[in-house]
């Protein structure tokens, strides 16, 4: 994903908001002197970056969201406008703060808009190519000198990400879960480079403004969850692939033998059967384990285009 540098149409701005700075509900700094975020960008408006968008703005921060192209940016934000109203209809949200949430969040084409921001978190597509040219380019844009970059990559080498940046004491990872306004654990991944004073920004980010709970990794490739999930969810799709059992009989297995929200093949649909399989080839990379090299259902499953939930089709179909 490349984000251009083009104004956006007037069709685009009557799909846009202009972030309300007056609504922001956070102070200007926490005790000890430590900073809060009141600014945030987004880059990147699919399922992760349209729900860590809609998480801020719910925290009463100011968002820019930026997209590749202004279908894509129409996209975003009728998707974050979607979530709120399902949150409206459940009882989760009055209308009054739906309104107010999405007065906090702009949506654009143009990566220059994030020059004032004290935070992006770069939530493109899981390709280690797209994500360095971002950090490089938003490195240059951004004027806070304090300001930090992060990326809510999954496996792709944080330190790799602040070489690129220029700026690798302000480069660490944030790794949120799908749906981010509903799952309370955000992984934060500091890099070699990555100051203390970043991390601790970060944990009084995501602890006390956004209200999640943060865990630690390290910078390797799957940080922690995806570590212990990928490979589970590869294992059920080499089962499948071998005939053992049918896609219903394997999740029905570990929801209703193990207790499981959701077996592993309708899990990995919803991830998005692509980033399975970038993942498990970023792992593989680095540990050269056989437990993490995607199978070859799953390589033509992703050649094919059956994505999952996303595209309409993966191991079950979504009309």
């Amino acid at each position: 994903m490349g984000p251009s540098h083009h104004a956006p149409s007037k069709r685009l701005r009557r799909l846009t908001r202009r972030p309300l700075r007056s609504k922001v509900r956070n102070p200007s700094s926490l005790p000890g002197g430590r900073v809060t975020i009141e600014r945030i960008g987004v880059v990147g408006g699919g399922l992760m970056g349209s729900g860590i968008a809609e998480v801020n703005a719910r925290a009463g921060i100011s968002v820019v969201v930026v997209e590749v192209t202004e279908e894509a940016a129409a996209a975003a934000h009728g998707r974050i406008e979607t979530s709120l109203q399902r949150a409206v209809d459940r009882g989760k949200l009055t209308e009054q703060d739906r309104d107010v949430t999405l007065e906090a969040i702009k949506v654009t084409t143009d990566l220059d808009d994030l020059a004032d921001r004290q935070l992006v978190v770069e939530a493109a597509s899981e390709k280690e190519s797209i994500k360095l040219d971002l950090f490089t380019r938003i490195g240059r844009i951004l004027q806070d000198p304090d300001a930090i970059l992060a990326s809510n990559t999954s496996s792709i080498p944080i330190v790799k990400l602040g070489a690129a940046s220029g700026r690798a004491d302000r480069v660490m990872g944030v790794h949120f879960f799908n749906p981010a306004p509903v799952m309370k654990l955000v992984e934060l991944i500091p890099s070699l480079t990555t100051s203390d004073k970043t991390l601790d920004r970060m944990r009084s980010y995501v602890s006390e403004t956004l209200g999640k709970q943060p865990i630690d990794a390290t910078d390797r490739a799957g940080f922690i969850v995806n570590s212990l999930l990928v490979p589970y969810l590869l294992s059920a799709i080499r089962m499948y692939e071998a005939g053992y059992a049918s896609a219903k009989d394997i999740d029905n297995g570990m929801v209703l033998g193990c207790g499981h929200p959701m077996g592993p093949l309708a899990l990995s649909d919803l991830i998005g059967l692509d980033t399975i399989k970038a993942i498990g080839e970023s792992m593989y990379e680095e540990f050269k384990e056989p437990l993490y090299s995607p199978p070859p259902l799953l390589d033509r499953m992703v050649d094919a285009g059956l994505m999952g939930k996303k595209s309409g089709q993966g191991f079950y179909p979504y009309p």
